[in-house]
């Protein structure tokens, strides 16, 4: 695989071109640039399989370096780096085709694996994109112009002109059907479904399995009733497959004219799925008309959102999942909202509980992969994988933490004694005495054991259950320095902004 870096940062680039090299020694750096107007021409000389490209540089910048790759039908895999965890930037790389969107800094395994997913796409279009010279079949020729990247030359038009009456101005509708998660156990189902009941129209047509979009692609041809075939399609093949209940599935129409127009409105009509989200699954997303439906302003649900908060800071299972289910529920009143500000909504929500959670310092959380849950969210097409994402956080947060068995009993019990009198003052030699052990000994035992010394650790949880009452509670500050342990507020408010660097006030006001 032939790849060029375009980022502005030379220790970032070159740091690239190591991790690059050291995943596998056949890929090839075919150059690197700088910045956007240097990586196009680098590009457009090199002709490589990926690009890696930050979006913010001087001169041009990812975006736009992205949207003149693709004005001049350059086909190229990309991976989109960015220090911006922003909706738009991330809406906009989508929208320009990216393939991975990777939030800075970047892990050495996030790379590794956008790498190897890259490898793998690039290895089946390999496999699929062929001369319909060496092999004639319809349905490898329609998918090499829908995923390929190719335009059908003078050859592929005589070939299909000849075999099957299609020229270069031939009308087509394309149907999709997307089977996110359930695609392995579906696509096949969906396909014998497809031919059952399109026999009863005597339609021509091609069935295509599109693996990397968790669909099954379904292309009309020679079809004179195109308007009658769409309520048609709507009011009986719907129907009659909505009658499986455990076939989960929403389609998309559209029509076009021009063989070579395929993959382009193929890409138009992947964009418009996401109305599911709105419409539901019962109703088909029929372009252009999608773009004739009146929306209503979205309020973003505050109040449950701050009920979230508290209850991640009051560790309350419970009230987390019902705020969940009340979060959801709000966007299933039967309004008409945009899919596009939906999805805003379910962002903000993940990322506030996200941040409370890493701010209180549960340790789980240090190392979340942010990332992996914006990439769900922007590319959801149904309310239920949006919801999915939110509860596949909730349940690593009610998980258990697992007892590590490098601590012992002893140290065990000394900071359960933390945990339960921490907001009394107490101390080392207090605890000490109730463990029958020496000060000196404990304290030595705990530093070696939990890797920081006692005063530091006691003094840390303080300044965590200080920090969850801030965000999950109205109580006056003088309160919380109580219920923290500290009997004067002006002595924890310098201990507090000592470790947080903000006073207590300031603290609280960023996440009101």
């Amino acid at each position: 695989m032939r790849v060029v870096i375009v980022e502005d940062e030379i220790r970032i680039r070159e740091g690239i071109i190591n991790l690059i090299k050291k995943n596998n020694r056949e890929h090839i750096i075919a150059g690197a640039a700088e910045n956007g107007l240097r990586g196009l021409e680098l590009i457009e000389q090199t002709r490589p399989d990926l690009v890696i490209t930050d979006i913010k540089m001087n001169e041009m910048d990812g975006l736009e370096m992205l949207h003149k790759l693709k004005e001049r039908n350059i086909p190229v895999k990309v991976i989109v780096l960015s220090a911006y965890s922003d909706f738009d930037y991330a809406k906009q790389a989508i929208k320009l085709g990216v393939n991975e969107y990777l939030l800075k800094p970047i892990s050495v395994n996030e790379l590794t694996q956008a790498l190897n997913t890259i490898e793998i796409q690039l290895t089946q279009e390999d496999k699929d994109t062929r001369n319909p010279e060496e092999i004639r079949t319809q349905n490898t020729i329609f998918y090499s112009l829908l995923l390929g990247g190719i335009t059908a030359d003078s050859k592929t038009v005589k070939y299909l002109k000849d075999s099957y009456n299609l020229d270069e101005n031939s009308s087509f509708i394309l149907i999709m059907a997307y089977l996110g998660n359930h695609y392995e156990e579906n696509h096949k189902k969906i396909i014998r479904e497809f031919q059952t009941i399109l026999k009863e129209k005597a339609l021509k047509y091609s069935l295509l399995k599109v693996a990397p979009n968790n669909a099954v692609v379904c292309i009309i041809y020679s079809c004179t009733e195109e308007q009658e075939l769409e309520r048609w399609f709507q009011n009986r093949v719907l129907l009659h497959i909505k009658r499986d209940k455990t076939l989960e599935a929403c389609f998309g129409w559209i029509r076009f004219k021009g063989i070579n127009e395929l993959r382009s409105n193929y890409q138009i009509l992947q964009k418009n799925m996401d109305w599911n989200i709105v419409l539901g699954d019962d109703i088909m997303v029929t372009y252009p008309k999608v773009n004739k439906i009146q929306t209503l302003p979205l309020s973003y649900p505050i109040e449950i959102e701050n009920r979230m908060r508290t209850a991640l800071c009051t560790l309350d299972n419970k009230k987390l999942e019902l705020s969940r289910k009340d979060f959801c529920n709000h966007f299933r009143k039967g309004n008409i909202y945009s899919p596009k500000e939906i999805k805003e909504c379910f962002v903000r929500f993940l990322w506030s509980m996200i941040n409370v959670s890493k701010e209180i310092d549960y340790g789980k959380y240090e190392n979340f992969e942010q990332q992996e849950y914006l990439k769900r969210l922007m590319a959801a097409i149904t309310l239920n994988e949006l919801e999915e994402t939110l509860i596949h956080f909730i349940s690593q947060f009610t998980e258990k933490e697992s007892a590590k068995d490098a601590i012992s009993f002893t140290i065990q019990r000394a900071k359960s004694l933390v945990h339960e009198f921490y907001n009394q003052g107490i101390t080392l030699d207090e605890i000490a005495a109730k463990l029958n052990l020496t000060p000196e000994y404990l304290g030595t035992q705990f530093h070696k054991e939990m890797g920081i010394n006692f005063s530091s650790y006691i003094k840390n949880f303080r300044i965590k259950k200080a920090k969850e009452l801030l965000i999950g509670t109205h109580l006056k500050l003088y309160e919380v320095a109580d219920k923290s342990g500290y009997g004067d507020p002006k002595y924890f408010s310098q201990v507090f902004k000592e470790a947080t660097g903000f006073l207590p006030t300031e603290y609280r006001k960023m996440y009101k």
